[in-house]
């Protein structure tokens, strides 16, 4: 048994393919019809999981710095933008996506995260 090992040894690529950054989807939301707006949450989230995303804030408190204040913020974190982007554009999200349209005004973006 040697007791050293070449320095190469330390330092070996990781396996498989490279880590993606993540994505936080951002909305801000004004809500107009809860009845609406209450059937796309309840089928946004089961589709939202689905996609590899979990929820780091939903409603909750807010201080409105700038801009125009929208009463509901969501922000939920994804695998990578890519992953994100598919959640939105799936057939899930998109029937959720139906009961919010009339039911709310809202920005909606997906920023990739820094590291």
């Amino acid at each position: 048994m040697a007791l050293f090992r070449p320095l190469w040894q330390f330092f070996k690529p990781p396996l498989g393919e490279p880590k993606m950054p993540q994505a936080y989807w951002i909305a801000h939301v004004h809500v107009t019809d809860a009845e609406a707006y209450g059937k796309y949450a309840a089928l946004a989230g089961p589709a939202i999981a689905a996609h590899g995303g979990r929820f780091l804030a939903r409603g909750g408190r807010y201080v409105q710095l700038e801009g125009t204040p929208r009463e509901r913020n969501v922000v939920a974190i994804f695998p990578s933008l890519e992953r994100a982007v598919e959640c939105y554009n799936s057939p899930a999200y998109s029937a959720a996506r139906a009961h919010a349209a009339g039911a709310c005004e809202r920005d909606l973006m997906v920023v990739e995260a820094a590291e």
